[in-house]
């Protein structure tokens, strides 16, 4: 039996974000190839651990967008030190060390599975919505005229887009983002004014969508047929907010199946932001 009081809390280098993202992929979470470089990017003083005698044993990220909002996320506690009260004391001392690197007064977001919210809501976080994942095989479309990929030129663009659709700024995050490899981006442009954007990731299983943004829905079904046409016979994975009807309405037309649910839950207000326009988020681990 492990003794809690001998439990070393500390950051995590590289190669222990590494470990987590590898255990998230035990887990089933399937997570994308490059995850862990861009993460590392976003904020590499972003991610604690429990040490016992010398090795990790749990983790999770505590992420920080300028101080403006923070985003909980890539909680995981090995199985064989599971049900001993570590990931109930490793989840509060992250959520505490988060607060602690926030401007006062600031949110936190994550997204919780089902099992854990009753525990999270104990710990002052509340639902704003539900997320579904779903899966599709990937076929050929003819792509729409207006898609394009995403270009050095639209960078600032659709930073101003991303941030209507998360609440807060996040080009550390974004940009490292659309660069990473065996990634696919895609823009809708039309009449000068970007109308949404998609980007899709190799991920250990299939692909993700990550995310999916658009005006309209009609706009949103022009970029998820680009991304599907892109990966034709792989399965394609997107993260739906149900609170967006046509979101949800997109995946029922394409006949998608439905992989599990989750929710995005806030400590705090949460952002102002155009959950019309998310018809996929962009990652469960950093928002």
């Amino acid at each position: 039996m492990i003794n809690l009081i001998d439990l070393k809390f500390q950051k995590l280098n590289f190669e222990g974000l590494k470990i987590l993202a590898s255990w998230a992929g035990e887990e089933g979470w399937n997570p994308g190839i490059c995850d862990a470089d861009v993460f590392w990017q976003t904020d590499p003083e972003g991610f604690y651990g429990y040490y016992h005698d010398g090795n990790l044993i749990a983790g999770g990220s505590v992420v920080s967008y300028d101080g403006l909002f923070g985003f909980m996320g890539f909680f995981i506690v090995k199985p064989e030190y599971r049900s001993l009260g570590i990931g109930r004391k490793l989840w509060y001392q992250r959520r505490d060390t988060l607060l602690s690197r926030l401007n006062k007064g600031a949110s936190i977001g994550m997204d919780g599975v089902i099992a854990m919210q009753p525990f999270y809501k104990k710990g002052g976080f509340e639902i704003a919505f539900r997320d579904e994942r779903h899966e599709k095989t990937g076929e050929k479309f003819e792509v729409d005229k207006a898609i394009t990929p995403i270009e050095e030129k639209d960078i600032n663009a659709v930073l101003a887009y991303d941030k209507q659709c998360f609440g807060f700024s996040r080009p550390q995050f974004l940009v490292p983002w659309l660069k990473q490899k065996n990634v696919t981006t895609f823009k809708y442009f039309d009449d000068d004014k970007l109308k949404g954007f998609a980007v899709i990731r190799k991920a250990s299983k299939g692909y993700k969508v990550c995310p999916l943004f658009a005006d309209t829905a009609e706009v949103a079904e022009a970029l998820y047929k680009a991304c599907l046409n892109s990966v034709p016979g792989k399965p394609l994975y997107l993260d739906i907010p149900v609170i967006n009807q046509d979101a949800v309405a997109l995946t029922k037309k394409y006949k998608t199946t439905y992989v599990f649910e989750c929710a995005r839950m806030y400590y705090g207000k949460a952002p102002v932001m155009d959950i019309s326009k998310v018809f996929g988020i962009t990652t469960f681990e950093l928002g």
